[in-house]
């Protein structure tokens, strides 16, 4: 046994025993790795969680600590990828990026008005911006790790462009999604069938923040809005179909079955820069790629941690 995996074993004792004179006020409740998560993490990182997304109040305790769980596994798991690979973590651009990117989501102009929206929270500063640094930290690491893997055809996007700027009507679209994979024991058609009964219960926003593995879920699966130009021709004409607040089936994708929520919709100016739209078309299709390396990666990540429930 290494000095390491002994130090954690004589901690998971001591916690242990802690719990029976604290009447079970410490629990441990995961080990991934050689690294323990306790019901006081889960419980900081619901407090978290609602901070950033205040829907979350709306479910019951019980849904909230399982959202709460699976959000701490995965940073667990891409935390340890992200301290293999990079050795200064305080890189002050990413860091400022990271502020900046955090008060523009909580609607604030400065670190002052964010410090007032921090104090009723129970959250530390330095937490929250350490938290978000990691995940600005796993898209660098996607990007060093694939980007050369990447691979667009610009001449056939500038055909499929062509074709679809040829129709009679073009739509941006206002969208939210949730991206799930099926279980071994489970079936598309009742996977689709709970999250459509979750969201009738609570709403699309959180059915995004229990099920999908998107990194939109993160934001209730905002997408927010994107042109039809830049969709394939299979989503596009899906969601020519769909009206307002309508969802659709579940649509196959690389990493698993998306289901999409047209929020809002309008039509487009008609006379479309083809240059212009193809550079976006270009930029969509290689963050689309990289976020399937993302999932991918994040896939091979977990399949290869021991992650034990207590």
């Amino acid at each position: 046994m290494s000095i390491k995996s002994l130090v954690l074993s004589i901690l998971i004792v001591f916690i242990f025993f802690q719990n029976n004179e604290l009447n079970g006020s410490i629990k441990i409740k995961y080990k991934i790795g050689d690294e323990i998560i306790t019901n006081i993490d889960i419980n900081n990182e619901k407090n978290y969680l609602i901070f950033l997304r205040p829907e979350l109040r709306n479910l019951s305790n019980k849904e909230i600590l399982k959202i709460s769980e699976n959000s701490l596994i995965r940073e667990v798991i891409k935390k340890k990828e992200i301290n293999r690979v990079f050795k200064n973590l305080n890189n002050e651009t990413i860091i400022n990026e990271v502020k900046k990117k955090l008060f523009r989501f909580k609607n604030v102009s400065n670190e002052e008005d964010f410090l007032r929206l921090l104090e009723a929270s129970n959250i530390e500063y330095g937490k929250i911006v350490e938290k978000m640094k990691y995940e600005a930290f796993w898209n660098e690491l996607v990007f060093q790790k694939y980007n050369k893997l990447i691979r667009i055809d610009k001449k056939q996007l500038r055909i499929e462009l062509k074709t679809k700027i040829s129709n009679d009507k073009k739509f941006e679209y206002n969208i939210s999604e949730i991206l799930f994979e099926i279980e071994k024991d489970e079936n598309i058609q009742s996977k689709y069938e709970e999250i459509i009964k979750y969201i009738k219960l609570n709403d699309f926003r959180t059915a995004a923040s229990r099920f999908s593995i998107s990194s939109s879920a993160n934001n209730g699966g905002n997408v927010g809005w994107i042109k039809g130009t830049l969709l394939s021709e299979k989503i596009n004409s899906i969601l020519k179909k769909i009206n307002k607040d309508g969802i659709t089936k579940p649509i196959k994708y690389p990493s698993g079955y998306l289901i999409l929520k047209v929020n809002d919709r309008k039509e487009l100016n008609q006379n479309i820069n083809i240059e212009k739209e193809l550079k976006e078309l270009v930029s969509y299709e290689k963050n689309k790629q990289l976020n399937q390396f993302s999932l991918l990666l994040f896939k091979k990540l977990k399949q290869n941690i021991k992650i034990n429930e207590y």
